[in-house]
């Protein structure tokens, strides 16, 4: 047995924490690594009293290449730490995390979400839930021992079967909302866009066990790294002409291990997923919604909920949940500029029953949540957020970007004042003020906004603008990508 400490692998590997767990290159990502952090994840539990009398751990994949080699290196340290694994196949993140709830027992997810097939990665829940920041912390703090099981490229023997699939996960992931959601959407023609999301099928299995006609569109034998926060330009046609040549109620899809919805109306228009999630918050009847300060403004100019702002990452958001829910909030929700909804207490659906919380991202909640309210309503998807204020947010990366040259960036803009921001948009007029609670968050006199900030999953820089109009966002999208472009290069 060979002792490493967690902290010192990674910062020598290039495999690192982000916001959703462990994350790197394929070529990083070997099976020691892989079973390294599993087996420190399982020593913080047991260290913080987190185990408690679990015997299992549910484990599942996504659809990339590389995924079943990491799981095998995933069930392998759990079994050597002493614990029986519950492998559930390939199925959706928060179908995973309901599992494990259930069975009051931890889960880890291998995947790399929307990012690119060369890398991929690994979340880490607890039985209660995703690890928090102290959870983290506490990871990189374990020193573990690892078997002399490895080649010297750090791989267990590739012919290791997997364990069996347990089909009972998938199963109580449909249920959980057959069983919630009022069966009507008879009578509605909707699109899945499968792509290689993880959950596609059974996207496809509760539309129909709710009603809906359902067409399968773009099913990929191939991993397309669909970002539901960054829509691709071919995505955008795809639903336009999906939207015309089937005449569909809606499309909808999921990223890559299906915990964030993508969602488009009858015209193929995407819905921002901090919109439609507003719009879902409203439906469910939740009393206090949480989200990053990348989301639109919306939240607070709607009116409709108590509200708190966080940084960006869902252990940021299941913190406000947490603590709304401490001071007597009844029915609490946050949710993501990507979409993803978090539920952080019971909740009632209209017209059908009880939705348990779930405080991870999730991406069915809010396409069922708007295609029962516009069909309750007798309306179309689109009318719906024709009722929320005239506030457009659009967002777009800088693939390729190094995550220090993208920190350099925002503290010398940040540094700099109303000079610097100026500067760098002189477009945009007057600057009225920042926020940095994560990243940088500009605002104009005209009450645009451009929002930096360096990924923690991927060598990327996001930038996020809100306009008083759809076009204006546009615009304004494009002339901030152009401008830090310039920037990153002067």
């Amino acid at each position: 047995m060979t002792s490493f400490s967690i902290a010192d692998l990674m910062a020598s590997s290039g495999v690192k924490f982000g916001t959703s767990g462990a994350r790197g290159l394929v070529t990083d990502l070997s099976d020691r690594i892989a079973y390294a952090y599993t087996a420190g994840f399982l020593g913080h539990l047991r260290r913080s009293g987190q185990l408690a009398s679990a015997k299992s751990v549910v484990v599942a994949g996504d659809l990339r290449p590389s995924t079943p080699r990491i799981v095998r290196a995933v069930t392998r340290a759990v079994q050597d730490g002493g614990l029986s694994v519950v492998y559930a196949g390939s199925v959706p993140s928060p179908a995973l995390l309901l599992a494990g709830l259930a069975r009051r027992a931890p889960s880890i997810m291998v995947t790399g979400s929307h990012i690119p097939d060369d890398r991929n990665g690994i979340k880490f829940n607890t039985a209660d839930g995703e690890i928090l920041k102290a959870d983290e912390v506490g990871i990189r703090a374990e020193v573990v021992e690892l078997p002399p099981v490895f080649d010297a490229n750090g791989l267990l023997d590739p012919a290791a079967a997997l364990p069996p699939v347990d089909p009972a996960p998938a199963r109580a992931y449909v249920e959980r909302w057959l069983s919630a959601f009022p069966h009507a959407l008879g009578g509605k023609r909707v699109g899945v866009y499968g792509h290689s999301a993880v959950g596609r099928e059974l996207l496809v299995e509760i539309l129909e066990g709710l009603g809906a006609e359902v067409l399968r569109l773009g099913w990929s034998d191939r991993f397309i790294p669909v970002d539901t926060e960054a829509i691709r330009e071919e995505d955008v046609v795809l639903a336009r002409d999906w939207a015309k040549q089937h005449s569909l109620d809606a499309i909808v899809s999921t990223d890559g291990d299906s915990d964030r919805p993508l969602v488009a109306d009858e015209r193929g228009s995407f819905l921002r997923g901090d919109v439609a999630c507003v719009l879902a918050a409203r439906f469910l009847g939740a009393t206090f919604a949480a989200a990053p300060i990348s989301c639109n403004s919306v939240l607070e100019l709607a009116g409709w909920f108590r509200s708190a702002r966080t940084r960006i990452g869902s252990p940021y958001v299941i913190e406000a949940m947490l603590a709304a829910r401490s001071q007597g909030e009844p029915r609490v929700v946050g949710y993501e500029a990507n979409g993803g909804f978090l539920q952080g207490s019971e909740l009632l659906v209209p017209g059908g029953g009880v939705l348990s919380p779930l405080p991870s991202r999730d991406a069915v909640v809010v396409p069922l949540a708007l295609l029962c309210q516009a069909s309750a309503r007798g309306v179309a998807l689109s009318s719906l957020a024709r009722e929320l204020p005239a506030r457009f947010t659009q967002s777009d990366r800088l693939e390729n970007f190094p995550t220090e040259l993208g920190a350099k960036l925002v503290s010398e803009l940040a540094s700099g004042g109303a000079a610097a921001a100026e500067r760098a948009f002189p477009a945009l007029g007057k600057f009225q003020g920042k926020n940095q609670l994560d990243g940088l968050r500009l605002t104009f006199e005209n009450a645009e906004i451009v929002h930096v900030r360096p990924s923690g999953n991927a060598p990327e820089l996001r930038c996020y603008v809100e306009a008083a109009s759809a076009q204006r966002s546009e615009d304004l999208l494009r002339y901030a990508m152009g401008r830090l472009g310039e920037l990153s290069r002067s």
